[in-house]
C-alpha cells in the first residue's frame, strides 16, 4: 500500500493533483492508515496515469469520470471533443481570414468591411439566411417543401475560408437583413414576392417547388458543359413544372405568357451571386447554384419565345 506522496512520486504528479482526483471520486483509496491517512494499491497507479492522459486531451472531469466508469463511453467522449475542437478551429480560421480581409484594403474600405464583418459571428451562423427564404417563399408551402428549398438555397460557410469568402458571407448576411427584408418581402418592396407566387385559382406552389430541382439539375449540367441557353430537356422540364403548378398545358401561348410573367418578376440575382462567392474558393469555378440554373432557364425560354 502506498501513501498519497508515494503514489504521486511514482506517477510523476504532485500530491495536490492526486488529492484533487481522489476528492472527486476519480481515484478511490484502498484503505486508511491508523492515523487516518489515505492508502492506495498498485492498481491506482494505472488509473492515475489514465486520468492524466485523458486530462491531457482537455477532457472535462465529468467526461473523465464517464470513461473510467464505462470504457465504451470513450468513443463518444472523443467524438464530442473532436466536434468541439473542430468548431473552435473553424472560429479561429474565420477570425484569421477576417483580420486578413481588414489588412488587405484601403483605409476607406476598412471602415465598411469592419462594419460588415463585425455583424458576423465566428463561426458564422445561417439563421438569417434561412429566415429570409422562409419569408420569401409562398405562404401555403408544406413545411417539408420549405425545408428542402432552404437546405438548397442557404450556402454552408466553409470551415477554412479565404478573406474573399468572409467578405461575401458578410455582404450576404447584410443583404438579407436589410430593412426591406426584415419588414418582410410581402410588404411591397422592390424585392417583393414574384408574380408566380401570387395566389390564384388553382395555383399549387408545392408542385412548383417540388418540381424545380429536377429542372435546375438538368440546367446545371448544361452550365457545367459551358453550353448557352437553348431548347431541350431542361427547358421542357422547367416549363412543364410551371404549367402543372398553374393547372395549364405546355403550349406556345403558355410559354409566351410564362415568359412575360417571369420577365417581370423581381430578381434576387445578388443573393445567388454572393452565395456562389461564399462557397467558391478564389480562382475556382463556381458550381451552378439554383439561381444560376434559373437564369439559364429563363434565358432559354426567352430564346424559345423569340
Amino acid at each position: 500500500m502506498w501513501s498519497i506522496g508515494q503514489l504521486a512520486e511514482r506517477a510523476g504528479a504532485s500530491v495536490k493533483t492526486v488529492r484533487f482526483y481522489s476528492d472527486r471520486g476519480l481515484l478511490p483509496e484502498a484503505a486508511r492508515s491508523g492515523g487516518g491517512h489515505r492508502r492506495y494499491g498498485p492498481e491506482a497507479l494505472d488509473r492515475l496515469r489514465l486520468i492524466r492522459s485523458l486530462r491531457t486531451l482537455d477532457l472535462p472531469v465529468p467526461d473523465v469520470s464517464r470513461v473510467l466508469d464505462r470504457e465504451d463511453e470513450l468513443e463518444d467522449v472523443i467524438a464530442g471533443q473532436l466536434k468541439e475542437v473542430g468548431s473552435r478551429l473553424a472560429a479561429l480560421r474565420w477570425r484569421e481570414a477576417a483580420l486578413q480581409l481588414l489588412t488587405d484594403c484601403t483605409p476607406q474600405e476598412r471602415v465598411e468591411r469592419l462594419r460588415l464583418v463585425g455583424a458576423v459571428s465566428t463561426p458564422p451562423g445561417t439563421a438569417a439566411l434561412a429566415r429570409f427564404w422562409r419569408c420569401w417563399l409562398p405562404a401555403r408551402l408544406p413545411s417539408r417543401v420549405v425545408t428542402a428549398v432552404v437546405d438548397r438555397a442557404v450556402p454552408a460557410p466553409p470551415d477554412a475560408p479565404a478573406p474573399s469568402q468572409v467578405l461575401a458571407f458578410a455582404r450576404l448576411q447584410d443583404f438579407v437583413t436589410a430593412p426591406c427584408f426584415v419588414s418582410g418581402p410581402r410588404a411591397g418592396t422592390d424585392y417583393g414576392q414574384p408574380e408566380v407566387h401570387s395566389p390564384g385559382k388553382g395555383y399549387r406552389p408545392a408542385v412548383l417547388y417540388e418540381g424545380l430541382p429536377e429542372a435546375f439539375e438538368l440546367a446545371g449540367a448544361e452550365l457545367r458543359a459551358g453550353r448557352p441557353p437553348h431548347r431541350g430537356e431542361a427547358l421542357d422540364c422547367f416549363v412543364a413544372v410551371h404549367a402543372a403548378s398553374l393547372n395549364r398545358r405546355d403550349t406556345t401561348d403558355f410559354r409566351r405568357a410564362l415568359h412575360r410573367m417571369l420577365a417581370a418578376e423581381p430578381r434576387i440575382d445578388r443573393y445567388w451571386q454572393l452565395a456562389a462567392e461564399v462557397t467558391t474558393p478564389p480562382r475556382a469555378r463556381p458550381d451552378p447554384t439554383p439561381g444560376l440554373a434559373d437564369n439559364w432557364l429563363r434565358e432559354a425560354l426567352s430564346v424559345t419565345v423569340a
